[in-house]
């Protein structure tokens, strides 16, 4: 599984009398929104992934970026595949893997948002940050990717056809001037102006962020699932760091072209591949920040092994 998180931070602030809309009606609010969607489909052998990273600080004066790489999950968690495969299968043993899936990423985005949110009013003063989240999580040869906020996913898909290679999207920006996303602010009491939350907040979907929860900012992610194929090449989680300056097809491009240099040279005791990407992604934070982003920059690629 890997994940990349972004923080922002909220400048924003409310009285102390003022209480917040409960995490029971939020949750609920944000399953009628909730987007299951088959981006692709396919069918291959069951194939390997890797996790590369780089983070760059840009011009901010703190690196807030986090991250998380499980190469294989099963080796820092055994319970989860264990559930997965035993979860009662009434309709089908692939319905069943899916629908426990989903519910395990939707119940770990409420509690790690409830956890923090719980941690966050017992500082004195009240901590107010926040925190945007892209996890894909890999069963078998299925992805399925929770988002939240406007960090991404994006698959590097080859096209036969045209021979090129194409940026598939993996997840939903979360922003304020969406319809669904504001009408929901809207009904809540909150407003939106100059794009952003009550003027401050510039993602309509965080974990944290406990000051503008009661006005319509959830917690809840949008969740995709994607089937692999023997033309998926790897994986690009980035933060909008790099998505400000890149748009997915340049960045798609960007990490083609570097694993494609020959130039490359290889350490003793790398393997080649891990050298190429590696590189990739470095080179490829490195030109964020060359193109002006002023914000940190956390460029993860995940290699898919054939």
């Amino acid at each position: 599984a890997s994940s990349a998180t972004e923080q922002v931070s909220s400048a924003g602030s409310h009285g102390k009398g003022e209480k917040r809309k409960s995490l029971e009606e939020e949750e609920k609010n944000g399953r009628e929104e909730l987007v299951e969607k088959k981006v692709c489909k396919g069918s291959v052998g069951i194939l390997g992934l890797k996790g590369y990273v780089a983070e760059r600080k840009g011009e901010r004066e703190d690196m807030q970026d986090a991250h998380v790489i499980l190469n294989d999950i099963t080796e820092e968690c055994q319970p989860l595949p264990s559930q997965i495969c035993c979860f009662p299968c009434l309709t089908g043993e692939v319905v069943s893997v899916e629908k426990t899936v989903k519910r395990c990423l939707l119940d770990t985005f409420k509690h790690t948002d409830e956890e923090f949110l719980k941690q966050a009013s017992s500082q004195k003063p009240a901590w107010k940050d926040g925190s945007t989240a892209t996890c894909v999580l890999a069963v078998d040869n299925i992805l399925y990717i929770a988002n939240l906020g406007d960090s991404r996913a994006i698959l590097c898909r080859y096209n036969e056809e045209s021979q090129k290679h194409a940026a598939l999207s993996l997840s939903k920006e979360h922003n304020p001037t969406q319809y669904e996303e504001r009408m929901r602010i809207q009904k809540a009491g909150g407003n939106v102006r100059d794009g952003r939350v009550l003027g401050v907040l510039e993602v309509s979907r965080s974990i944290g962020d406990g000051q503008y929860k009661r006005c319509g900012v959830i917690s809840v992610p949008d969740i995709k699932r994607c089937q692999l194929t023997h033309n998926d090449r790897f994986i690009l989680i980035a933060c909008d760091g790099l998505f400000k300056v890149f748009t997915p097809e340049e960045a798609v491009n960007f990490i083609v072209s570097c694993l494609e240099d020959k130039n490359i040279q290889t350490r003793e005791g790398k393997l080649e591949a891990d050298a190429r990407y590696e590189a990739a992604c470095n080179r490829l934070a490195n030109k964020a920040v060359q193109r002006g982003s002023a914000d940190n920059v956390t460029v993860m690629v995940v290699r898919i092994e054939h």
